[in-house]
């Protein structure tokens, strides 16, 4: 059985105090609690099964997580999505554990977050087993809720440097060696993230080899499978995530033929349905990356309710941008000059899109950081872009999509894995 960390729920970001702004109509305040949206016939289907899961005390398994994404997911974009979802999992961009332990006396820049943003899974790479190990053992003072190692990553600055990231499915034992090494050094549960096959070692049979040997060799029993294989020669990271085709079918393969370990769904995945779609199909979990990153209210602010079957919040985007505010003065040059209102903005570019106003908001952005030193003046020179009915909207419905991925999945999975003998554990 998958262990789940045992943390508290978490709470609402709460404003440690007041700012307030030169059109105070921008930022009206009072959380209307009333505005929640029915629950989606979908989320009542898998609504009941989740709670099992959930006992007191305890975080909801990640059915939803946000993918690690590398300069994307730092803790500026996680304290955004906190505030729009309660209950999504969270994933710390991937951190090297060389500089984790050579920033051994520097490791709140790297590993520090807010206790609002449990449940947090912290993703590390390399391919040193000393320094795996050293790395775990300095992030547990910082109760990660989750280790998750990546095999995954194509990037040439990762695969092709001390070959680790997505390279590292073509040696298993090892994965299993630094597995058990991880495990061995936190009471955290350990996961690991990769892809379904590397450049011509894309067989299901392949994908089942590497499954098989690295759950065999270690206490793993939680797999993240971003659902295309890996072209590791002359192909660059952002063709990776569209060029290989998606293979869904090895995905629920794997369920169909591992049923005692826990399996995530990752790649393609866009919208609140595709993701229910996939739950309701058998998947354990689905993590979405650049939806959730390019289009968070579309995505995460439909997480607790459609996902988890819990009441929304009712929580407006003026409201998350007036405690996100509160976080940015916070934070603004806690390192020197560093973060900057630019890093500390970034991740709301994308609060916006599609609506009313986007456009012009992004152009006034832009104009915004070439001088502003707070949060509060970048909102004032920005924000008037923006309707108010858009700022106050409550949650709508989620858009239905007519195309289902998943459909029919069953019908093409790929024959059954049968090579279990023990000699596969060495080869």
């Amino acid at each position: 059985m998958m262990k789940f960390a045992g943390y508290t729920l978490i709470a609402s970001f709460t404003p440690t105090h007041s700012i307030i702004l030169k059109h105070p109509r921008r930022f009206r305040f009072g959380l209307n609690l009333a505005n929640s949206r029915n629950i989606s016939a979908d989320a009542l289907k898998h609504r009941s099964n989740t709670k099992t899961l959930m006992v007191a005390g305890r975080y909801f398994p990640p059915l939803f997580s946000v993918a690690p994404m590398m300069e994307w997911t730092d803790h500026h974009y996680r304290t955004l999505a906190r505030l729009i979802s309660k209950h999504a999992w969270l994933y710390t961009e991937m951190l090297a554990a060389e500089t984790i332990v050579y920033q051994e006396h520097d490791l709140d820049r790297f590993l520090a977050f807010s206790p609002e943003q449990h449940p947090i899974v912290l993703q590390i790479g390399g391919s040193n087993l000393e320094n795996l190990a050293k790395a775990t053992e300095l992030a547990n003072a910082y109760s990660y809720d989750e280790i998750n190692f990546n095999c995954g990553c194509p990037s040439p600055r990762v695969a092709g440097h001390g070959c680790f990231g997505v390279r590292l499915m073509l040696d298993p034992k090892f994965v299993g060696e630094a597995m058990s090494v991880i495990a061995a050094k936190t009471n955290a549960p350990v996961s690991v993230k990769c892809r379904i096959g590397v450049d011509d070692h894309d067989s299901y049979n392949e994908l089942c080899d590497f499954i098989y040997k690295v759950s065999s060799l270690s206490p793993t029993r939680h797999f993240i499978i971003h659902s295309r294989k890996a072209l590791l020669n002359g192909i660059s990271p952002a063709d990776n995530r569209r060029v290989p085709p998606l293979k869904y079918e090895y995905f629920y393969g794997l369920l169909r033929d591992f049923p005692d370990l826990k399996f995530t769904i990752n790649g393609g995945i866009n919208s609140i349905d595709e993701v229910n779609a996939a739950l309701l199909e058998g998947a354990h979990g689905v993590m979405v990356g650049r939806a959730a990153y390019n289009n968070p209210w579309q995505t995460l602010a439909y997480v607790d309710s459609a996902v988890y079957g819990v009441p929304s919040s009712g929580v407006t985007r003026r409201q998350v941008l007036k405690e996100y505010e509160v976080y940015g003065e916070a934070v603004l040059g806690i390192y020197g000059k560093k973060p900057t209102v630019r890093d500390v903005a970034k991740p709301l570019l994308g609060l916006f899109h599609s609506e009313p106003g986007n456009g012009l908001w992004k152009r006034r952005a832009d104009a915004a950081f070439m001088h502003c030193t707070t949060m509060k003046s970048f909102f004032e020179e920005t924000l008037d872009a923006i309707p108010d009915s858009v700022l106050d909207a409550p949650l709508a419905e989620a858009p239905s999509r007519s195309e289902n991925p998943f459909a029919n999945i069953r019908d093409v999975l790929p024959p059954p894995y049968k090579e279990r003998e023990q000699e596969v554990l060495y080869a």
